[in-house]
């Protein structure tokens, strides 16, 4: 019998050879810098960190933390720790804008750190940042931080028109309001519908948008290909009452990352708010009252307040709408100025 010869073996291929050693850093920190921006939980982030020396050292570069998302910073306040306070200063000192403004949010309304929380928001405006501007213009219409003389309603008005043109729904909302109230602004009512009707036709077409890309769980994606597209808006049970003035029913507006942090940290109890300090009665906004009596009440029933018309607007299609009744006597504490008149009657008309 002939015998086989045995295939000689390279030496080269035996040893071992690790081929993601052999990557230069600019490839591994391009690669880090696109999984950051589009990780969808912390935890796609940190795990990276985890895995290995090289890859920890490469994570923490400015250019990757400088371009994460914010999702990337969708922090429970459950898990806020000395660690997270750390890695968000990071990617603040990284020049990230979505790192500034959720540590401005966190550091003014939880920590109670008003000049340090303030700074970092003024620091994401300049660069445009269009959540920053408004909240900005929130706190100059409620003076918060401060007393009531504190307000400065110009300058509120001046930043909602920048996040306005920036495509920020709210801001747009609540300068359509302000124009036509005549709220810090020269009084010009026909500016100010043309303002509420370009806000309805923003939040429509944001809202069919996401509508188009969203999945509900627990369902076959095929089936779900299959449904009608009249069934596809009018399911009760997958959707919320948003565009229920036009006949359809879809998916919410997503909270921002530092708004749902903000409600979680003081309804767990972890933060504790002062005596007779209120959250903003819309879920989806989480800022608390820095002083008594600073957010305005709905005038019809007086039982809920909200820090902004955008906020009234929005939670008056998600909820307050069907909840809203009528008192005749209810007698404000601070007056006409801190009561939400006619808005009500506008966004049902």
């Amino acid at each position: 019998m002939s015998q086989r010869k045995r295939q000689k073996i390279s030496p080269l291929i035996t040893q071992k050879s690790d081929l993601f050693e052999e990557q230069p850093d600019d490839i591994v920190v391009c690669i880090l810098c696109k999984l950051s921006s589009s990780a969808s939980c912390p935890s796609d982030f940190i795990n990276i960190l985890v895995t290995c020396k090289r890859l920890n050292r490469l994570a923490l570069h400015p250019q990757v933390l400088s371009k994460a998302g914010p999702k990337t910073f969708a922090i429970r306040a459950k898990n806020w720790s000395d660690s997270a306070h750390r890695f968000l200063k990071q990617c603040v000192n990284a020049g990230n804008t979505e790192a500034s403004y959720t540590l401005g949010m966190i550091q003014f309304y939880c920590l109670q750190n008003r000049a340090s929380g303030a700074s970092l928001m003024a620091k994401a405006a300049i660069k445009s940042h269009a959540p920053a501007l408004y909240s900005l213009a929130v706190m100059q219409f409620n003076g918060s931080g401060g007393s009531k003389n504190n307000k400065d309603l110009r300058a509120g008005v001046s930043l909602c028109a920048r996040a306005a043109v920036l495509g920020h729904i709210d801001a747009l909302r609540e300068l359509g309001h302000c124009l036509q109230d005549g709220y810090g602004v020269a009084q010009n009512t026909a500016d100010g519908r043309r303002l509420l009707i370009q806000a309805n036709a923003r939040e429509l077409a944001s809202s069919l948008r996401s509508m188009l890309t969203w999945q509900p769980q627990h369902q076959n994606e095929h089936q779900w290909q299959q449904l009608p597209y009249a069934s596809c808006v009018t399911i009760g049970s997958m959707g919320c009452p948003l565009l229920s003035d036009f006949g359809c029913n879809v998916p919410a507006r997503e909270v921002h990352p530092a708004n749902r942090f903000l409600r979680e940290w003081f309804e767990s109890g972890i933060g504790v708010m002062g005596p007779n300090l209120r959250l903003c009665s819309h879920s989806g906004c989480g800022r608390p009252e820095t002083r008594p009596h600073e957010f305005r009440r709905c005038s019809v029933c007086g039982k809920v307040n909200y820090c902004s018309r955008g906020c009234q607007a929005i939670d008056w299609k998600l909820r307050h709408k069907v909840e809203c009744v009528p008192m005749e006597l209810w007698h404000g504490v601070d007056g006409d100025d801190n009561e939400i008149g006619g808005m009500v009657e506008i966004e049902e008309g």
